[in-house]
């Protein structure tokens, strides 16, 4: 069974519109119905949010062998649904060598890890895809970020939650509304400061 087929299924045994799960996946009903012809796949984002919404496991949802044993009732929908939200949920590429404190990976979900030769010092890094669920993420790898106020090297990380994108150094968290030119812009200054350059602030939003 397709992962489209699965969340046809779920959603209607949900009796949720098209709309409805839009909503509570924070995209347009174009997406889900790209998602329910097997056009386009959700991002990682979406599929935690699917999973958690209609209670089954990443497994259930991604192996084509599984199927649905059950489908479970779920009393949420449409608005309600993102009022109900416990917390934002972020999702970003965080550098191992960057951190001075590994314990802050206990706060990750690492959903892939790569090897990046950059050539440089360190010659290799160690990138780790990952999304957090804890509510105060954004303050606690502030806390272990590398810096060296000396030689102005600051490493940052650079995440998202929902529409909001952070950028976070040693001690200072620093996050704009994505498509806000004049927040994204003071953010980019702050950058500068800090030492960093105009291609390292091309990171994904």
């Amino acid at each position: 069974m397709k992962l489209s087929e699965k969340i046809i299924e779920l959603r209607k045994a949900n009796g949720m519109t098209q709309e409805e799960l839009a909503s509570i996946c924070n995209v347009s009903r174009q997406s889900i119905s790209k998602w329910e012809a097997d056009i386009a796949l959700p991002e990682t984002e979406k599929l935690l949010i699917l999973g958690k919404t209609f209670q089954v496991s990443m497994d259930v949802l991604l192996k084509d062998e599984l199927t649905l044993s059950e489908v479970k009732d779920v009393h949420i929908c449409g608005n309600n649904a993102i009022q109900n939200k416990k917390q934002e949920l972020y999702e970003g590429i965080l550098i191992k060598e960057s951190i001075a404190d590994d314990r802050i990976i206990d706060c990750l979900h690492i959903h892939k890890i790569e090897l990046w030769n950059t050539g440089g010092k360190p010659k290799y890094w160690t990138a780790l895809f990952f999304t957090s669920d804890r509510k105060d993420f954004p303050e606690q790898i502030s806390k272990v970020m590398l810096s060296n106020p000396d030689t102005n090297e600051n490493w940052f990380v650079d995440f998202k939650a929902g529409n909001k994108k952070y950028i976070v150094f040693k001690d200072r968290v620093l996050k704009y509304q994505i498509g806000n030119r004049t927040e994204k812009e003071s953010v980019c200054d702050a950058c500068r400061e800090l030492g960093i350059t105009k291609e390292q602030m091309n990171w994904p939003e």
